[in-house]
């Protein structure tokens, strides 16, 4: 049977490339597909034809951008099984989690939908001082321009989509790279924008080799760069950018506060579960570091350790399976020797700690350092850290003695620690009840400290790839 193979696409043209690369599943190393890498020939092309679609964009009616936006939408839905298989396959993340996803990212194409009929904009009165007498101020806000958007390999298309989708609802063009290591599925995504009238300028997919990557950044005819990924490359990229505006979502170490008053421990334990093990931790907001106090931490570690040991694992593409293969050896790699840093300096497993090629044990840890990487940097590994505390305010400061700050789950029933977790955690979302896994596609989605710049979440989006221009007249 022969490779499938994925040309990539350039200003809505389908393109080879003298460079093949080959996209082998994580879990067993097989060859899924071929598809090619970008260099600077197909992205001066990608430009060229974004800078030539601004105008038929930007004069786009709402209209003809929701219908676009809502047929997307409901092709992916319509698609999910097949896409979320490819999805499983290029990135060893469990069916499960991967159908959820290809969800996630139609819902991200409808609220788009939406958001595209209600674009910002206002009037405002001018004369509350005497030179503004009779005149007013009318505020339209217009895109950016041609935008460069740069996706992880973790949540391959929905965080694709969060760059793609509000770049189509505000008119603006946009250049997508992939990571090489899973373009697949939103090169499929591909193949359902161009059964569209979108201007065939307004979108490139380019998997790209270095050099051409490098030039998104620091090319001054892209005018915004949106950019998922690590701290390192994000605040260098940051650094030579220019004068172009920037989105940054850089992750985290993510902690959980367990209050004794949270009156439905086993479904906190059940969430930490899901927090700290989907997809073996590579979430952004992946559970790290989890805070119970005293009175209930055995009882909370006991059925942590025993719901943790029943994960399946499996092959990524069965239904049943729960846990994976992580993304590649080097990171599972390094996944292993952390684990091992933290045990020869006094950490304790309490279970897992074993890695077999890519596939790295649920792994649970105790009587940890702050200081220690399972703690102080973002793992990105099915690794968590289980600890006691004795006040809230003592949880709410372990939680913030972080150089991260994406979100926090707290699990309480009193309001006055709900409140005081909202007013002083440092944090971009508080996320009560829940684990900082939680998230939904409209809603304001960032963090600070070193976990990133500026808002995703479809609005806050659209309104960072807007500006504002302001028309000031008569009134009458």
């Amino acid at each position: 049977m022969p490779t499938p193979d994925f040309p990539i696409y350039v200003a809505g043209r389908w393109t080879q490339t003298n460079h093949p690369l080959a996209v082998l599943n994580p879990h067993d190393q097989t060859l899924i597909a071929q598809t090619y890498l970008a260099g600077k020939e197909e992205l001066e092309t990608a430009i060229h034809a974004g800078l030539s679609a601004q105008d038929s964009l930007k004069n786009m009616p709402s209209y003809r951008r929701f219908e676009t936006l809502r047929y997307i939408s409901d092709e992916l839905f319509r698609n999910k099984k097949e896409l979320a298989h490819l999805l499983s396959e290029e990135s060893a993340k469990p069916y499960r989690y991967a159908l959820g996803e290809i969800e996630r990212a139609a819902q991200t194409f409808l609220v788009a939908a939406e958001e595209s009929k209600r674009l910002p904009g206002e009037t405002l009165s001018l004369d509350w001082t005497p030179a503004g007498a009779g005149k007013e101020g009318i505020i339209h806000y217009f895109p950016v321009g041609l935008i460069a958007g740069i996706a992880p390999f973790n949540f391959p298309l929905n965080l694709a989509v969060h760059k793609m989708a509000p770049a189509m609802a505000s008119g603006n063009p946009i250049i997508l790279k992939p990571a090489r290591s899973t373009p697949l599925s939103v090169l499929a995504l591909a193949k359902i924008i161009d059964q569209t009238d979108w201007p065939k300028g307004g979108i490139s997919i380019l998997p790209m080799d270095r050099e051409a990557g490098n030039q998104l950044v620091t090319d001054p005819r892209i005018k915004m760069l949106s950019f998922t990924g690590s701290p390192e490359v994000g605040w260098e990229m940051k650094a030579r950018a220019g004068k172009k505006k920037i989105a940054l979502e850089l992750g985290g170490n993510a902690g959980v506060i367990v209050s004794e008053s949270c009156d439905k421990l086993d479904i906190a334990v059940q969430k930490c579960i899901i927090g700290s093990f989907a997809y073996s931790g590579q979430v952004c907001i992946h559970v790290q570091r989890i805070y119970v106090q005293k009175s209930i931490f055995n009882t909370f570690s006991e059925q942590f350790v025993e719901l943790a040991s029943r994960l399946k694992m499996g092959k990524p593409t069965e239904p049943e399976t729960e846990i994976s293969s992580m993304i590649d050896e080097g990171n599972a790699l390094r996944v292993e020797s952390w684990i091992q840093d933290a045990v020869k300096d006094g950490a304790r497993i309490l279970l897992g700690g074993e890695r077999h090629q890519n596939y790295v044990e649920p792994t649970v840890l105790t009587n940890t350092k702050r200081e220690m990487n399972v703690c102080a940097l973002e793992i990105f590994g099915p690794v968590v850290s289980l600890e006691p505390f004795d006040t809230f305010d003592e949880a709410i400061n372990l939680i913030n003695d972080s150089e991260f700050g994406l979100q926090a789950g707290v699990f309480t029933n009193h309001i006055d620690e709900m409140n005081a977790a909202f007013q002083r955690l440092e944090v971009g979302g508080v996320i009560i009840n829940d684990v900082p896994s939680f998230r939904v596609d409209h809603m304001p989605y960032g963090g600070v400290k070193n976990s990133g710049f500026g808002r995703e979440g479809v609005k806050y989006t659209i309104h960072e790839m807007m500006e504002p221009r302001l028309l000031v007249k008569n009134r009458g």
